[in-house]
């Protein structure tokens, strides 16, 4: 058993370590004084969101971007709430081109209807996704414009960020979170892209209706981001980059229970066996084993005097692997090397992404008010 344990721990290890330094190979991005400048089909699905609006609207109106390269396309899944008037009460301020849709509901996923909807007549070449529970930076679209000026872009996924209050709840969801954004930036280092956020999603019109869109996915109700990931990675591997900036960066609210961020993450991983790309699965099966590998070190350590040590040394390296990695994240998207609350999170993470891994296979969870199986 201890031979099994240390051989995942390994191959966990040199993962993680491989990760690391595809982190380190992406270069930060800084904006540049090019005068030419990229159209943008700003694209916001949104459903039952009146308590989000006001903060996305107020950083939609401080963009510091010329109004006639960029129009906003807000589309209303079924909203039940205030959300609509907000949105028009505001917009009749703003100097900006923009239009409210209804979502055409056309498959078992609301969102990528949305986004259909909107990318139909969408007036520019490029579409650039966030969500309604988000908050823009005032240089995002100078960003992004500059760095699709400079490389040979099909696609360019950009950074997303939490903004996290003072609640253990909160820090958990921080490093979690994370944790994702550093595989994220380290497969696209190794060039071997896994992972994006559909908050802060950056792609081709034209290539997305040459890879057929969503088309071979909408059984799924997420993954309006990965899956499209897969195919114009597949596509043009060459063309899709990480747009490592933290004048893009984005940020987006935690979920405020752990029920409901239970239910979030039985999302993201529902999709996980749908991937096309080897690669995804491949990691998303290491660090399962690895995880529960720690619990089983965990509780044999308090049953089993004889190997205590050595259960004690495997969840040692892989909290302090697991630190070297989040901290390159946390350095980049936060700006100070403390993890608050890192040790607690570390032991408690197993067990939450066991038991999610777990329920997840039962295809069940609820999104936006709604129940949906895998």
């Amino acid at each position: 058993m201890i031979l099994l344990l240390f051989i995942i721990t390994f191959f966990y290890v040199v993962f993680i370590l491989i990760l690391s330094y595809g982190f380190n190979r992406i270069p930060s991005f800084k904006i540049s004084d090019d005068t030419q400048k990229t159209g943008f089909s700003i694209v916001i699905p949104f459903r039952n969101e009146a308590q989000n609006l006001p903060a996305l609207l107020n950083s939609i109106q401080a963009l510091s971007y010329p109004t006639n390269q960029f129009e906003i396309l807000f589309v209303n899944d079924a909203s039940s709430d205030d959300s609509m008037t907000i949105i028009e009460r505001s917009m009749k301020a703003f100097q900006f081109d923009y239009q409210i849709l209804n979502a055409k509901r056309n498959t078992n996923s609301p969102k990528k209807d949305a986004i259909l909807t909107a990318i139909e007549i969408a007036k520019y070449k490029w579409i650039l996704t966030t969500d309604a529970d988000c908050l823009l930076p005032k240089n995002w679209l100078f960003t992004f414009s500059d760095f699709i000026q400079q490389n040979d872009c099909k696609m360019v996924i950009g950074p997303v960020n939490y903004q996290t209050k003072s609640s253990f709840l909160h820090h958990f969801q921080m490093l979690d979170f994370m944790s994702l954004q550093a595989s994220t930036i380290g497969g696209f280092g190794i060039k071997k892209p896994f992972l994006c956020n559909g908050a802060n999603l950056a792609y081709r019109k034209d290539v997305f209706k040459e890879v057929n869109g969503f088309e071979g996915n909408t059984q799924m109700a997420s993954g309006d981001d990965i899956f499209l990931l897969e195919k114009i990675y597949m596509a043009y591997p060459n063309s899709v980059y990480f747009l490592k900036s933290k004048s893009a960066i984005v940020c987006t609210s935690p979920v405020n229970s752990w029920s409901g961020l239970i239910h979030q993450r039985m999302r993201w991983a529902a999709k996980s066996s749908q991937y096309q790309l080897m690669i995804g699965k491949i990691i998303g099966s290491i660090v399962f084993l690895m995880n529960l590998s720690f619990l089983i070190a965990l509780f044999s350590m308090i049953w089993s005097e004889q190997y205590s040590f050595f259960y004690l040394l495997l969840i040692v390296i892989k909290i302090c692997v697991d630190f070297s990695l989040l901290e390159k994240a946390s350095i980049f998207y936060n700006g100070y090397k403390k993890m608050k609350d890192y040790e607690l999170s570390s032991l408690l993470y197993p067990f939450f992404s066991t038991y999610v891994v777990l329920k997840s296979l039962l295809g069940k969870y609820e999104w936006k008010e709604r129940e949906f199986r895998k």
